[in-house]
C-alpha cells in the first residue's frame, strides 16, 4: 500500500514480475478490496499472486516509530511478520522509508554482530556500479557502524553486482587522512586497522569518477548525496534532451536527413535515460537485518516494483546475510567490541 501510485503500480509491478520470472510467487499485503479491484482490472486469473489482508496503512508523513508501534496491522508490519515467521522470503516496500526501516529493525531485529542496519543504493557512474551506504536508515552513526557498512556493502557489491574485490572509500571533504570531523577521523582509523580493502577518504566529486566501488557515510549525509544526485541527473537529462532537439531542428534546416539524426538522438537519449533511471535497479536493500528487505522509491511505477521484486528474489537466493555474519564476526574478533551491538535501529528519517 506504500508509494505515490499505490496500490495500482504495485499490483501491476507484481503482475509483471510473476509473468517474467518462472516459479515466482508474490503476496500483496494491504487493503484486500483495493488489491482485488486492481487484479480484476488486469484480468488476472493465475495462482502465483495471493492477497494478504492488512487493515492499516502508514502514511508518508507519519512518525515512523510511533506509527509502527500504534498500527500493528499496517501492511509493512504484516508483511515483515511473514518474513520473520518464514512464510515469505523477502519484503518489498515503496512506502514510508523510515517506517520500513523501523518495522524491520523491531520485527526482524539485526543480524548477530550487526550494530546498525543501513540502506545500500546503487549509483550508475561508469562501467561498474557504485554502492553508497547508508542513505537514510541511520542518521546518527558511529565509527564502528560505518566500518560495518563497508563490510556489508562490499559483500553486496561482490555477490549481487559481481564487482571483484570491491574497494571501500570513506566519504569526506578531502582525501588527506587528517581531514573531516571527529566521526570521519575515527572511522578512518578503524578502517586502517581492519582487513577491509580500504581506499581512504573520497571526496564527493570523486564518487562519479570511479574512485572506489563502495562509499560509506552516515545516513544523513548519504540521503543528501542521493537526492542531489537524482535531481542533478534529471536536470542534466532534460538539458541534454532540449539540446538534442535543437540539433535535430538545425540539421533539418540545413537540409540533412532529419530521420537519421533523430534516430541517433533518440537512441542516445534512451541509453542515457536507462542509465539514470532509478526504476532499473528497483530498490535498495536494507542490509544488516535478519531478513531480506528492499526499499523502493516512493515514485516507483510497475517497472521499478518488478525490478525490486527481482532484486529481492536474487538476494534471498544468494543468502548474503550468512556471509555478513561470518565477515563481521571475523572483523569483531580483530578489535574489542562495544557499544550497542544488537540494538534495534529506530532512528530512520
Amino acid at each position: 500500500m506504500g508509494g505515490d501510485r499505490a496500490p495500482a503500480a504495485v499490483v501491476r509491478g507484481a503482475l509483471k514480475a510473476v509473468e517474467e520470472m518462472e516459479g515466482l510467487r508474490v503476496e500483496l499485503v494491504g487493503s484486500e478490496p483495493e488489491i482485488l479491484r486492481e487484479l480484476e482490472a488486469a484480468a488476472w486469473e493465475g495462482d502465483s499472486i495471493t492477497v494478504v489482508p492488512a487493515s492499516e496503512t502508514i502514511g508518508m508523513g507519519e512518525s515512523p516509530v510511533e506509527a509502527v508501534r500504534s498500527k500493528k496491522d499496517s501492511s509493512v508490519s504484516v508483511g515483515l511478520k511473514r518474513v520473520r515467521d518464514g512464510q515469505a522470503c523477502a519484503l518489498v516496500s515503496a512506502g514510508n522509508t523510515g517506517a520500513s526501516v523501523a518495522a524491520a529493525s523491531l520485527l526482524l531485529r539485526t543480524l548477530p554482530e550487526v550494530r546498525k542496519a543501513g540502506i545500500a543504493v546503487v549509483l550508475n557512474v561508469g562501467i561498474k556500479p557504485l554502492i553508497l551506504m547508508d542513505v537514510g536508515a541511520n542518521v546518527e552513526a558511529r565509527p564502528e557502524h560505518l566500518v560495518q557498512y563497508g563490510v556489508m556493502a562490499s559483500l553486496y557489491a561482490s555477490r549481487i553486482h559481481s564487482v571483484e574485490d570491491p574497494s571501500v572509500g570513506l566519504l569526506n571533504i578531502g582525501e588527506e587522512n587528517a581531514k573531516g570531523n571527529r566521526l570521519a577521523k575515527q572511522t578512518h582509523d578503524l578502517f586502517r586497522a581492519s582487513d577491509v580493502s580500504f581506499r581512504g577518504n573520497v571526496e564527493p566529486g570523486e564518487l562519479f569518477r570511479g574512485a572506489c566501488d563502495v562509499a560509506v557515510c552516515d545516513g544523513f549525509t548519504g540521503n543528501i548525496v542521493l537526492k542531489l544526485a537524482e535531481g542533478l541527473a534529471e536536470r542534466l537529462f532534460l538539458m541534454f534532451k532540449d539540446g538534442a532537439s535543437q540539433v535535430v531542428s538545425e540539421s533539418a534546416d540545413a537540409g540533412e536527413s532529419d530521420s537519421a539524426v533523430s534516430e541517433l538522438v533518440q537512441a542516445a537519449l534512451a541509453r542515457l535515460g536507462d542509465t539514470i533511471d532509478y526504476a532499473e535497479s528497483g530498490g535498495a536493500p536494507l542490509l544488516g537485518v535478519n531478513g531480506t528487505v528492499i526499499i523502493s522509491h516512493g515514485r516507483s511505477g510497475p517497472k521499478a516494483i518488478s525490478n525490486a521484486i527481482r532484486m529481492a528474489n536474487k538476494m534471498a537466493e544468494v543468502d548474503i546475510n550468512s556471509e555478513i555474519v561470518q565477515n563481521l564476526h571475523t572483523l569483531s574478533s580483530e578489535s574489542e567490541p562495544g557499544g550497542d551491538a544488537g540494538a534495534a535501529d529506530c532512528s530512520a528519517d
